[in-house]
């Protein structure tokens, strides 16, 4: 079936808290997918982001953002009053996200103070117990220790000695119990904003990053997963080697996976993490899909990407035991940077769809299969992702060779003024390439439709800092966008 969507972060709501969150403005936006004729909305990471605030490093690889928490909803319970609300009424073009966190936690504490458990609460305690335990123990312990890096901790608590930590747990109940509810008020709202969306056919699209971060419950209630020495140290961190984004390649630092000990214990932690994303979202798209077949891996302490080397992964036989534990899901393979026919042949023997990136299409001495001609029903096409430029950025850099091979190909005139009605016009010609594909499914960033240009980017890899910070206006989303985004999606048969 032919569809559409748009891919849009839950920070990037508008709202009056200083980031996007799951109240009302995120049931408001399934209804303009609704109304715009699309089918999914592709979300991105929605974890808990650490130093960075970057969602594909968070503190724990099933816990929610609590920064998305709807304050709202949390007055309407009588957890929050009109003043608690009122300090924070403070609009930001963009996320300023050392305020959000000085600010969102004090009012989550406050939140807790008056809440009272009751049987929802300790039934979703009870079926989450296998990570929130872990989660709520880890950030209790590392408020405790000044929020430092848990390799930094004292000793008994970095080695998870028996004693220390059961005489934490018994001194800090209330302190570990905060965790618990945040993650349960985050369930719970981001639950009622799933069923709202497919109550209106609209599907979720959650992102899944292979790696889970260094700093994180994750590593450090289970470090025999990782390839880690008798000191908890990464043996080795996870990277790219220099490609289209970066001369001295990507150092990304999290720890790689032991996959022989994960092969011998029939890969739980994957069949528990698939399963879980599974219970967020309808489609997954697992980031990084050809770090399956191959991992780079970096020695740890290097500065950067340079001396990193292959190492095989698990291939077909992971994603066998996925399915043969959970079924067949709905995955979607990010397959983009340096592919081997190896990893092509992982991409088939799947089935997965993988993804078509259109800012990587124009190379004119190459036929390459992200020229919108060369695509395959099973694959979904986007003008270009949360790390590219926005495609007016894009083109309006476009020159050479590069620039008339994409005026030929999108039958754009040339106009050397570069007026604004010139570039709308052209960007209209590129996003219809993608629509008129035989790609079953079509993703368009929000920022794309809305021409925006370096002040609609989201995240630029390599560069820490100054990321993922993007808000939308809520003034954005017209009555003239709506209908427009309906008729593509109607000419081309993506209703």
């Amino acid at each position: 079936m032919r569809k559409s969507g748009i891919l849009m972060h839950i920070s990037s709501l508008p709202s009056k808290y200083g980031i996007g969150t799951l109240g009302k403005e995120a049931f408001e936006f399934v209804d303009f997918l609704k109304d715009s004729g699309q089918t999914y909305w592709q979300v991105l990471p929605i974890g808990q982001t650490s130093y960075g605030d970057s969602p594909y490093q968070t503190f724990s690889c099933y816990a929610g953002n609590p920064y998305f928490i709807d304050l709202d909803e949390l007055k309407e319970e009588g957890l929050l009053d009109t003043n608690d609300l009122n300090e924070v009424d403070i609009e930001f073009s963009n996320i300023n996200y050392e305020w959000v966190y000085n600010t969102r936690y004090k009012l989550l504490r406050k939140a807790f103070l008056k809440f009272t458990k009751d049987s929802d609460y300790e039934q979703f305690v009870k079926d989450n117990s296998f990570w929130l335990n872990d989660y709520s123990l880890f950030m209790s312990i590392k408020n405790s220790q000044n929020n430092k890096s848990w390799i930094n901790w004292d000793e008994p608590y970095k080695f998870r000695e028996f004693i220390t930590i059961n005489k934490y747990i018994s001194e800090n109940e209330k302190e570990i119990n905060f965790w618990n509810f945040v993650q349960y008020k985050f369930f719970s709202q981001w639950m009622k904003l799933k069923k709202y969306a497919n109550s209106r056919n609209v599907k979720i699209i959650g992102d899944m990053p292979i790696y889970v971060a260094y700093d994180s419950c994750d590593v450090w209630s289970d470090p025999k997963n990782w390839l880690l020495d008798e000191n908890l140290l990464p043996e080795m961190v996870a990277g790219v080697p220099p490609d289209y984004f970066s001369e001295t390649g990507q150092l990304w630092g999290n720890p790689i996976y032991n996959y022989e000990k994960m092969k011998k214990d029939g890969y739980s932690f994957w069949i528990n993490r698939i399963k879980a994303s599974f219970n967020l979202f309808d489609i997954v798209r697992i980031d990084h899909f050809r770090g399956f077949e191959a991992y780079f891996g970096i020695p740890y302490g290097d500065e950067n990407a340079i001396r990193g080397k292959w190492y095989k992964g698990p291939g077909i036989e992971l994603f066998n035991k996925i399915e043969e534990n959970l079924g067949k899901k709905d995955i979607i393979a990010e397959d983009l940077g340096l592919l081997t026919k190896e990893v092509y042949d992982l991409l088939e023997a799947t089935g997965f769809p993988g993804m078509r990136i259109l800012q990587f299409a124009f190379n004119p001495h190459d036929d390459n299969n992200y020229l919108p001609h060369n695509y395959i029903k099973n694959s979904i096409c986007y003008t270009g992702t949360h790390d590219n430029m926005t495609i007016t950025e894009w083109f309006k850099l476009l020159k050479g060779e590069e620039k008339k091979f994409v005026y030929e190909y999108a039958n754009i005139k040339e106009d050397t003024n570069m007026k604004s009605n010139f570039i709308k016009d052209s960007i209209d010609k590129l996003i219809r390439l993608l629509y008129a594909s035989v790609s079953d499914t079509v993703i368009i960033p929000i920022g794309d439709y809305l021409y925006l240009e370096s002040e609609g980017r989201m995240n630029t890899p390599s560069v820490l800092g100054g990321n993922w910070s993007w808000r939308l206006n809520k003034n954005y989303l017209t009555n003239e966008l709506k209908d427009k985004l309906y008729n593509l999606s109607k000419t081309y048969r993506r209703l």
